[in-house]
């Protein structure tokens, strides 16, 4: 075997997935098409849930100041986040470039083999590996491995040569995103509806501003290089009125508003992550978090199946868990997208939303669900409200130490917690502590109504969900350790 998995596509889920596996000490090949990163940015800045997630790998000060907002919208219809507990808010501006920049560079530094402009043009599932032939620098050699993960993109090829079905529904449209200096256009980061169409304006760092551009009645085209910046001229001229040729283009890419999402996340040894198991209209920003999220679910299982620590069954919770994510995901952006992109017939829909969302409750719900921190996976153990929930942030103190819930979870191990100090609890989990770290400490600033309180112990799998609480949870500690780690050692 040339390496333990291998992983196609270094965009932010591949990347995340690499770093996940080194975690676990997985030898991991990532292979890239592309000689070098393009420095686009088709996402912009992370979800209160990829913030937890870059908080728990202690990756968020490698971005360095990250300007966070607690506004939103939904369908271009403005909802104050603010609503949402949690600890971090939605960060803005930080282009995906500088994502793939800081992942790049902590998978590297964990010892990821990322080789660049390696493109895969075969797959050949086997019953003990799975054999990739790859075209490179020095001609085509083949490349094996026990597991396949592709995270190739929209387009990926790792989907189409293993066969994943991949229903949905066609790009009816096409809509530009160009990145430009020397404008000066007041912001639209909501989206402003014009008779033709809808345009959005963002201020970016550096003097750049980001433009969406949908003219209506512009059909999908099949194109094989990037459209020129005259077309977002000319559309933006039509549906606007504004002349902004004056615009120093620095990239421009136009994509379409196709809804598609695979059938199965798994077929044997092969899985896919990312934009390869789901595309979608690009609406609030959620394609590339959810490509993280998807990654980091991921991650941790292989290396634990990989490692021979689980079963291969636990993959089988890969699906289960993310797929419902997909499928919300493509139910939301279609619904932004009735919203965002519809004529003056969809203004009635509009206003009665409006109003909606000036109840807390509504704004509480559509926030979370754009956000990825209504995030439940379904566990059958029992019915504490943090079950399949990300724990919150907490502040722990011990004998000697204190830390963050966050702070645990930096090495990718499970973490026993346990509040009670009960050595009978400890003494019951000491069989996977090759595998999960058992902390005895007390919370601080635990409110009355927190879902925390009168809890005495949580088991937390690698991703930062709840897998098990005492008390509330049906069956025992070790049949929950031995469901999501594998038998005791």
């Amino acid at each position: 075997m040339d390496a333990e998995v291998i992983v196609v596509g270094a965009g932010p889920a591949g990347l995340m997935l690499a770093g996940e596996l080194r975690l676990a000490g997985v030898k991991t090949i990532v292979l890239e098409r592309l000689a070098e990163r393009t420095g686009e940015s088709r996402g912009l800045g992370f979800t209160a849930r990829t913030m937890e997630v870059f908080d728990q790998r202690g990756l968020l000060p490698r971005f360095g100041d990250v300007e966070t907002s607690p506004v939103g919208h939904f369908g271009g219809l403005p909802v104050d986040f603010g609503v949402l507990d949690g600890a971090h808010q939605a960060a803005k501006t930080v282009p995906q470039s500088k994502t793939e920049e800081v992942l790049e560079a902590w998978a590297l530094e964990l010892g990821a083999d990322l080789r660049r402009g390696h493109e895969v043009v075969k797959v050949l599932d086997g019953p003990d590996a799975v054999a990739v032939e790859v075209k490179g620098p020095n001609g085509v050699q083949t490349l094996r491995a026990p597991y396949l993960v592709g995270c190739d993109g929209g387009r990926s090829t790792i989907r189409k040569a293993a066969g994943f079905d991949f229903p949905g529904t066609a790009a009816t449209l096409e809509m530009f995103i160009a990145d430009v200096k020397g404008l000066d256009l007041d912001p639209a980061m909501t989206g402003s509806t014009y008779s033709g169409g809808m345009v959005m304006v963002g201020p970016l760092p550096d003097g750049v501003t980001r433009l969406v551009l949908c003219e209506r009645g512009n059909p999908p085209k099949r194109r094989t290089t990037a459209p020129g910046y005259d077309e977002v001229v000319a559309g933006w001229k039509r549906v606007t009125g504004q002349d902004i040729s004056a615009g120093e283009p620095i990239w421009v890419t136009a994509f379409g508003n196709a809804t598609r999402q695979i059938s199965e996340y798994r077929r044997g040894r092969v899985l896919l992550a990312g934009d390869a198991a789901h595309i979608h209209l690009p609406a609030g920003g959620q394609g590339m978090n959810t490509s993280v999220q998807d990654a980091v679910n991921l991650g941790w299982k292989l290396a634990s199946v990989v490692r021979g620590k689980a079963p291969e069954a636990l993959l089988d919770t890969y699906h289960e868990e993310r797929h419902p994510v997909g499928r919300r995901l493509l139910m939301n952006t279609r619904a932004q997208g009735l919203l965002l992109l519809s004529g003056s017939e969809v203004q009635p829909l509009r206003d009665v939303l409006t109003e909606l969302i000036r109840y807390e409750d509504v704004s509480r719900h559509l926030a979370g669900m754009v956000s990825g921190l209504e995030i439940r996976y379904e566990l059958d153990g029992g019915r504490h409200p943090l079950l399949g929930r990300r724990m919150p942030h907490l502040e722990l103190a011990g004998a000697d130490f204190k830390a963050s819930v966050p702070d645990l979870l930096h090495a990718g191990r499970g973490v026993l917690l346990d509040l009670t100090d009960n050595e009978v609890l400890r003494r019951r989990a000491a069989g996977w502590t090759d595998r999960v770290d058992i902390v005895t400490a007390e919370p601080h600033g635990l409110r009355a109504d927190s879902p925390l309180a009168g809890t005495t112990a949580v088991l937390l799998r690698p991703d930062g969900h709840v897998a098990w609480a005492a008390p509330g949870s049906h069956g025992d500690l070790p049949m929950a350790l031995e469901r999501w780690f594998g038998p005791a050692r």
